[in-house]
């Protein structure tokens, strides 16, 4: 019998409460560690969930031998020193999103995963959801004709005091939180890298509204927005010769079932079903199937690169207001 999969947790961050049910209810894993620098949270987040062990530091966990891989939820700034020691330590990591802070950070965590021959994984949990294998056959099947534009947004309204996400130093800011999504969305529905990209943003201490602009070689456009300082909205357009694709809950497609709204010109609007499912969850079983060899991991490391080069981008046109060209 293959043994189950040993996870462990470098950090407590509240998105911990979502993965480590996930990680729990997967059949091929068990979660053997939990780490923290506060001693304290570590013993009561092991006690909470059950763990059998926890650690008053990352290295420690690292050190241990106990797990053979680890989900590392840390501040962004975090991300690609910790990834890389646990790369080197002989782990396979499934890293928060943003992978690190810029591509060549990124590049360099390849690098090291090449070295050490183990996976590294960005957490878009989103696009594990079954409402998009339906939508890639909807585009394929032609339903809409060829894509021509692609529009997104994911915006909120930041309520915590001294968050991280509002911390230039630990890697915030709309763009890395949240406009990641809309800029991966973009890169997989158009099926390849942009080659320029436009942006403008409203800048505090970070950027806490921006909008981009996208060209794909292909010729398809994409437009998004992104914010930390509105009123939070959620969704996703194709747009193409013939008809409109219409994703409501892009990035939470939930549990029950999901629809995407097909739009036509003097046409009622057509739903088209598709199941629910446990994003976070389905993105543990893909991930845990790939380390032991079972399947390809759908999402290499080269998506990553490809998504934070588009970031840097983005970012480099917001503050020079000028384009980009990639």
């Amino acid at each position: 019998m293959t043994r189950r999969f040993r996870w462990g947790i470098l950090g407590t961050a509240s998105i911990c409460e979502t993965m480590i049910p996930a990680i729990l209810q997967n059949s091929a894993s068990t979660l053997e560690a939990i780490a923290s620098r506060d001693a304290a949270k570590a013993r009561e987040w092991a006690k909470r969930y059950g763990i059998p062990r926890f650690f008053s530091s990352y290295d420690a966990l690292l050190e241990s031998g106990c797990v053979d891989g680890v989900y590392l939820p840390l501040p962004n700034s975090l991300h690609a020193p910790w990834t890389v020691r646990a790369l080197e330590a002989g782990y396979h990591v499934l890293c928060e999103k943003p992978l690190t802070l810029d591509g060549e950070e990124a590049e360099y965590v390849a690098e090291v995963a090449v070295k050490t021959k183990k996976l590294v994984v960005e957490a878009y949990m989103y696009r594990h959801h079954p409402v998009y294998s339906r939508l890639e056959t909807c585009i394929a099947d032609g339903l809409i004709g060829k894509p021509v534009t692609l529009h997104s947004q994911f915006t909120f309204m930041l309520d915590e005091d001294d968050s991280i996400v509002d911390s230039a130093g630990l890697g915030g800011g709309a763009l890395m939180d949240v406009g990641g999504y809309c800029v991966h969305f973009s890169r997989m529905i158009a099926g390849c890298e942009p080659v320029a990209v436009s942006a403008f943003a409203r800048f505090d201490t970070v950027d806490r509204t921006l909008t981009g602009t996208m060209q794909f070689p292909t010729g398809v456009l994409a437009t998004f927005q992104t914010g930390i300082e509105s009123a939070e909205h959620h969704r996703a357009e194709i747009h193409g010769e013939t008809g409109i694709l219409v994703l409501e809950n892009p990035w939470h497609p939930g549990e029950t079932e999901a629809r995407i709204v097909l739009k036509r010109h003097e046409e009622a609007d057509r739903i088209i079903p598709a199941p629910g499912g446990n994003a976070y969850g389905r993105q543990v079983s893909d991930f845990v199937a790939a380390c032991r060899g079972e399947k390809p991991a759908r999402w290499s490391i080269s998506d990553a690169v490809g998504n934070m080069n588009a970031l840097d981008a983005l970012r480099t046109s917001a503050k020079t207001s000028r384009v980009v060209h990639l």
